[in-house]
């Protein structure tokens, strides 16, 4: 069951490295055992200037038995520093290294505090440096599918931040490397603390088609510019998402059942459109702008089997009278091998 008080207060979920208990425990075992060993050399070296009440003499077993009750602040005073250069060893070195000696013992309050206030410095600090990124709404299937695609696409991890209303949701995304907010993303407030003014595009991946009206026009009111593309499963509301502000809107149930239909009627087209669909695994189709050896010359001339041309907002069909010629401000939607790509890659410097 979803927390409704966490729609109202949204909660910021950065990736982290995780350090299991017994590695925690061993890291402090080692810092309080360095600490001992610090005293132990610091109290031989100048075995001098200290005094045993035994036999006078102190060994290496009386600076560690020294170094032990001193850090641990119980101090029998058996064995105790007399000259100056001692006392001087004791001010400086001895007691900080006890206070650090504590510090690790107790250390398990003191870390929580370091721990929300280091926190508290990474969302500071992530909240002042994200911008021009990406906000995907739902991390749903289509939420994550969306991701996958633009990781494949040389999208960084860092530049894309999830927004979710389910915490367990968002704690995979943060698992997975992502930014996440745990909140209602048709709330402003929630889409504020994603950085939703400053991306540089808004991908709706929501559930249900009214809260994917919602969301874009609480995300084009945040952001006037930003490219905002939005998912919803019945063909009857794409009209209203564009009024909402959405600048490209995806059918999910009617582009599932179209291919299913090109797939029944001929299996081996539908096996390209999915290979097409699912970037980075063979056929990829993108959109890239013409190139100075292009410009001014058909499209035969270009590198890779161009399927459409963008020009002045329009598209245009391969095929198109207009294409006759390419343009230098053209942008090309073209078909590109991985398998070509991995190998022109190998054959690069390097």
């Amino acid at each position: 069951m979803i927390d409704p008080e966490a729609a109202r207060r949204p909660l910021v979920l950065l990736p982290k490295a995780r350090t299991g208990p017994l590695r925690a425990v061993g890291r402090r075992v080692g810092i309080a055992a360095l600490a001992v060993l610090a005293v132990v050399a610091a109290v031989y070296l100048g075995r001098d200037g200290y005094r045993d009440s035994a036999d006078g003499e102190v060994t290496l077993l009386d600076a560690f038995y020294y170094a032990t009750v001193s850090v641990s602040t119980t101090g029998y005073g058996d064995v105790t520093p007399v000259s100056d250069s001692a006392r001087l060893v004791n001010i400086l070195f001895v007691t900080p290294v006890r206070v650090l000696f504590l510090i690790v013992l107790v250390g398990t309050t003191l870390e929580v505090l370091a721990e929300r206030t280091r926190e508290d410095w990474r969302k500071s600090r992530w909240r002042a440096r994200v911008r021009d990124h990406i906000v995907v709404t739902g991390y749903g299937t289509k939420g994550r599918s969306a991701i996958k695609t633009l990781l494949t696409t040389g999208i960084p991890h860092e530049s894309i931040v999830v927004v979710d209303p389910d915490p367990r949701v968002v704690a995979e995304a943060a698992e997975a490397g992502l930014a996440g907010i745990v909140g209602d993303a048709t709330r402003s407030s929630v889409l504020r603390q994603a950085g939703a003014p400053r991306a540089r595009e808004i991908v709706v991946a929501a559930g249900r088609d009214d809260t994917a009206v919602l969301i874009t026009l609480t995300a084009r009111q945040l952001n006037p510019r930003a490219g905002i593309q939005a998912s919803v499963r019945e063909s009857e509301n794409v009209p209203l998402l564009r009024q909402s502000g959405a600048d490209h809107v995806v059918t999910s149930s009617e582009a599932a059942g179209r291919l299913l239909g090109v797939s029944t009627r001929h299996p081996h087209v539908g096996e390209v459109i999915e290979d097409l669909l699912d970037q980075g695994s063979g056929l990829d189709l993108i959109e890239r702008g013409v190139t100075a050896e292009e410009a001014g010359r058909p499209l035969s001339a270009a590198a890779e089997p161009v399927l459409a041309v963008v020009r002045d907002g329009r598209k245009l069909p391969f095929d198109h009278p207009d294409c006759a010629a390419l343009r230098p401000d053209d942008r090309l939607i073209v078909a590109r091998s991985t398998h070509r790509r991995a190998r022109e890659d190998g054959d690069g410097p390097g």
